[in-house]
């Protein structure tokens, strides 16, 4: 007997604890028509325990409404990202349990409000990297990828965004994802020009475009190939690997991606670049000219031999690279400056020998000799440092040596005029 009122109060307690829930998620309802979101989900938080004990259309109604206390949140720029997140992890769990009970009521405006989200984020995101908050951004634009996982592109951005906050603990493991997903990036761009606001908006593909400029809307079709991304994910996963220390990671990532893409050059250089970190200049020249093989008018590459030859002493093989690099791009500054500081090199030892000579005829018939080699040696790189200066004229250390060398020369005329080109 004594277990039947046992029962019968059990079931009482039930009953008054879902009508108290009930009444929870109701003025919480009536909270958030008011504007008070936060108000709202501090009533919801009363009934979080009772929550996975409840009905589902219970469950589902108690989501939707926290969910949409966190996004009315985030439209008020209250921590706008921690509450885009919240809302949409929120709406997450409203699908997922009608998914289970099949009782469909909230789902399709919760999916509609994911997507909302998706694209605050994303925009959010965008505002951050433009006030140089990348790390922020990079949250964002990650918590954007685990909306949809299928847009594999926000998690590339997560990456490179990081990687633009200096923080190589958070881009590291998006890499590795990056790397585990084969990511490449590569396809297509399809773009027009819209006549009222004048942007370049973007399409699906191209017969979308192609529908636009032909109802009037768009004009000035544009078709581009995009690269393939995955030289550089490899790059920067292999260069975190190797300032955390983990070389042998680093080789072994950069092996594995060059063995699942045999034809991907761009990976023999990332390859390459991590030999150059690491000193290994003998492998480094080695992979650089397998990569020439592939790209033999790469002028980034031949201009990297040059420097290395550079580093190595040999000036003869540095001056052949440099001068191979402007015939494949005559307008690689770069290459110039490097030219021309590679022959100024030669004043040096010139200098060194002036300054140990006297006053003796001797000598001074020798300082003659070595001030019309010193001579020599500054107008040979006048050229090359001109070039430099047209075509990298906000280098004002290119401006700087070359108005020295004029000075030395006694050119008065033409350092007169560099000299007003830099005030």
């Amino acid at each position: 007997m004594k277990s039947k009122y046992v029962i019968l109060a059990s079931a009482l307690l039930i009953s008054v604890a879902t009508f108290a829930q009930k009444d929870q998620i109701k003025s919480a309802e009536k909270a958030l028509k008011s504007g008070d979101a936060q108000g709202a989900l501090t009533i919801l938080k009363d009934a979080e325990n009772m929550v996975v004990n409840a009905k589902d259309v219970e469950q589902a109604q108690y989501y939707f409404v926290k969910g949409n206390a966190y996004l009315d949140l985030a439209n008020k720029k209250v921590e706008e990202g921690k509450n885009l997140s919240l809302a949409a992890e929120t709406y997450k769990k409203l699908i997922d349990v009608e998914k289970a009970s099949g009782k469909v009521k909230y789902s399709t405006q919760a999916a509609a409000s994911i997507t909302e989200i998706k694209g605050k984020l994303i925009n959010a995101a965008i505002a951050d990297s433009q006030a140089t908050k990348h790390a922020d951004g990079a949250k964002k634009l990650y918590d954007a990828y685990l909306l949809d996982k299928k847009d594999t592109i926000n998690l590339y951005y997560a990456a490179s965004t990081a990687v633009n906050a200096q923080d190589f603990d958070l881009a590291l493991p998006m890499y590795e994802e990056l790397k585990k997903l084969n990511y490449s990036g590569k396809g297509t761009s399809f773009t027009a020009v819209n006549k009222i606001s004048g942007n370049e908006d973007g399409f699906n593909n191209g017969k979308e475009r192609d529908l636009a400029v032909k109802l009037g809307t768009h004009e000035k079709p544009k078709t581009e190939a995009i690269p393939s991304k995955r030289g550089e994910i490899y790059k920067n996963l292999a260069l975190i690997l190797v300032q955390k220390g983990r070389s042998e990671d680093a080789k072994k990532a950069i092996a594995d991606a060059r063995k699942a893409n045999p034809e991907d050059s761009s990976l023999i250089l990332t390859e390459a670049n991590l030999y150059l970190e690491s000193k290994d200049y003998e492998t480094y020249k080695k992979l650089v000219g397998e990569a020439l093989q592939k790209d033999p008018n790469n002028a980034d590459l031949v201009f990297n031999l040059g420097v290395i030859s550079a580093n190595a002493k040999n000036t003869a093989d540095a001056e052949k690279y440099y001068l191979k690099a402007i015939e494949i791009n005559p307008n690689y500054a770069n290459a110039y400056l490097n030219l021309a500081a590679l022959k100024l090199e030669a004043e040096k030892p010139i200098i060194d020998e002036m300054n140990k000579l006297g006053t003796s005829a001797k000598d001074m018939k020798r300082y003659d000799v070595l001030k019309a080699q010193r001579e020599g040696v500054f107008k040979g790189v006048i050229p090359f440092l001109k070039k430099a200066n047209e075509l990298d004229p906000k280098n004002e250390d290119v401006a700087k040596t070359l108005l020295g060398v004029y000075k030395a020369l006694e050119m008065t005329a033409e350092a007169k005029a560099l000299k007003a080109t830099m005030n």
